[in-house]
């Protein structure tokens, strides 16, 4: 008989944010994959948890999938866990996660902290539906245009960011999706635990004051307001988005998806007769 896989959710900072069951599966399992050994053995110790640890991390999951398939199938049980919060959620696991499904064995998850959820409903913003984009892109151009594509998004847009690229991801927002109510939720359940709401050109202008900011964060985005009338000329409303950093097609698209218009006409109006 198949081992167990149990999905772990740990703390996100607090190391008192974890539940009773999630502390007796890691004292009851034979095998522990960590996405970083060194940072799980804190937790693991804090409890007084002595079990076998195994790494599996981005640089690794193909050839530890393998590895931990193949104990599972002897029997082993396995508690996969990351270095905060849920396993899989920007995380590796998804590729173990398949494969033990396919492979017909038993999948546990055991629910617990997670940033996405801890941000949004301190946020003070609607909870009722929401996004999660991940990371934004690193660079500019794919930033502007995934913002472009969930311009339109009746939800509140969540995502992760590193410190260093912050005042770039709030400078386009303010550039694509205006004057939207943001929060940035910083260092979650530790000592320095911070949310600063404002708009994006307000959180940019009050962080770029600070001489150096660390810390995981997590950035919301206030929804899309109700479709109202919009009587912008198309070539007027295909020009602005292009203003914001798109390319010519992007915008089309942009504006075609916001009114809910053919491409096509969209495209007619903003190149002009003949083109």
């Amino acid at each position: 008989m198949s081992g167990t896989l149990f999905l772990v959710a740990t703390p996100i900072g607090n190391l008192e944010d974890i539940t009773l069951r999630a502390l007796r599966v890691l004292r009851e399992v034979d095998l522990i994959a960590c996405e970083d050994t060194r940072h799980t053995r804190k937790l693991l110790d804090h409890y007084g948890i002595h079990k076998p640890t195994l790494s599996y991390h981005e640089h690794n999951e193909a050839e530890r999938s393998v590895e931990l398939l193949e104990k599972l199938r002897q029997g082993t049980s396995v508690a996969l866990v990351s270095d905060a919060g849920t396993p899989l959620v920007s995380d590796p696991g998804y590729r173990l996660v398949t494969k033990a499904i396919e492979g017909g064995m038993p999948i546990d998850p055991l629910p617990g902290a997670s940033a996405i959820l801890a941000a949004l409903t301190a946020s003070g913003l609607p909870t009722d539906a929401f996004l999660f984009g991940g990371f934004l892109p690193a660079r500019q151009g794919p930033r502007r245009k995934l913002l472009a594509k969930l311009q339109e998004e009746p939800a509140t847009l969540v995502f992760y960011e590193a410190p260093h690229r912050i005042l770039g991801a709030l400078e386009d927002i303010e550039a694509v999706l205006g004057a939207r109510p943001v929060v940035v939720a910083r260092e979650m359940t530790k000592v320095h635990q911070e949310f600063l709401r404002g708009t994006a050109a307000r959180l940019r202008e009050s962080l770029r004051t600070r001489p150096a900011l660390k810390g995981e964060i997590t950035l919301l985005v206030g929804r899309a307001a109700a479709a109202a009338g919009d009587d912008t000329p198309l070539a007027e409303a295909v020009e602005a988005a292009v203003k914001t950093g798109l390319g010519r097609m992007e915008a089309v698209k942009a504006v075609a998806r916001r009114r809910g218009l053919p491409k096509r006409e969209v495209y007619r109006a903003a190149t002009g007769p003949g083109d």
